[in-house]
């Protein structure tokens, strides 16, 4: 009996004291869940968790094989996010990040390695997400042109951001996906340059377009980018039913009716008065 006091006793003392001994001995922890979000080569590296005030978080970058650098808006910060796209100055070089736990500013503390959190292996040029493009739509007999704007990207030359087309070059494809409108039946077509024609449409009809960044040589999961919003044309061989919805149409029948009885309205009194009048007139005669 005595002696599962003594563990009891034991168990207590350890767990209530020991993570307070080595808070004062300098240690912090470790951060957790490291990963990497990437748009068009914006990148960013996100972990967990928040810093306490008791510690802080700083952020190096290393090429695979090469030297690591420290960020410098990622030194001693409480926040859980670092910006590393400039810092990623070869898109086709592989990367990883180190998230060390460190006093907060100003503090100081007798460790000499602090403990880290290594992020999974990331290589901008094939992982980075591609973002829905924009474009432009111009319909004629048969056929539809897209001008797609090659979206822009975080990477910087000089003072011009390159675009997708600039990094990918003759790699950058953009798939279209259209469809005739109303309808459930979609077509695909891939396309390697950003002034696309798209031919064998039906006269008359309305066809919807979506495009999206294509890139065929990454690895399949990572080829296609978001789709952008539909545009569609017009459709030449409409009735006004299904221009106007029939709230339109009611309200447009309504305010003609009234427009109508107020003109017979206003006639059949200025009618009536010109009549009064001329019989006014052919009693003064008499």
């Amino acid at each position: 009996m005595a002696t599962t006091r003594i563990e009891a006793g034991f168990y207590f003392l350890y767990f209530s004291f020991f993570p307070m001994l080595l808070s004062a001995s300098g240690s912090y922890p470790q951060a957790q869940n490291v990963t990497w979000k990437s748009t068009n080569f914006k990148t960013v590296l996100v972990w967990e968790p928040k810093p306490s005030a008791d510690y802080s978080y700083t952020v190096e970058l290393s090429p695979v094989g090469g030297n690591a650098q420290r960020i410098t808006n990622c030194i001693r910060s409480s926040q859980t996010m670092c910006d590393l796209s400039t810092a990623m100055t070869d898109p086709k070089a592989c990367y990883v990040a180190d998230v060390l736990s460190q006093p907060p500013q100003g503090a100081t503390s007798e460790l000499s390695e602090f403990p880290h959190k290594t992020s999974p292996k990331f290589c901008p040029y094939d992982d980075t997400e591609l973002d829905r493009p924009k474009f432009t739509l111009e319909v004629s007999e048969g056929s539809a042109t897209l001008n797609v704007t090659d979206s822009p990207t975080a990477i910087a030359n000089g003072t011009h951001l390159q675009t997708l087309r600039d990094i990918f070059s003759e790699r950058l494809h953009y798939r279209v996906t259209y469809w005739k409108n109303k309808s459930t039946g979609k077509k695909t077509s891939n396309y390697n340059t950003s002034m696309i024609k798209v031919t064998g449409l039906d006269h008359g009809e309305s066809y919807c377009f979506q495009v999206q960044a294509y890139i065929p040589s990454r690895t399949y999961g990572k080829q296609l980018g978001d789709l952008s919003p539909p545009q569609c044309s017009k459709d030449e061989n409409q009735t006004i039913i299904e221009v106007y919805s029939p709230a339109v149409i009611i309200s447009a029948i309504i305010l003609i009716l009234l427009l109508t009885g107020i003109i017979i309205t206003v006639t059949v009194v200025c009618c009536k008065r010109k009549k009064k009048a001329a019989n006014g007139e052919k009693k003064g005669v008499v």
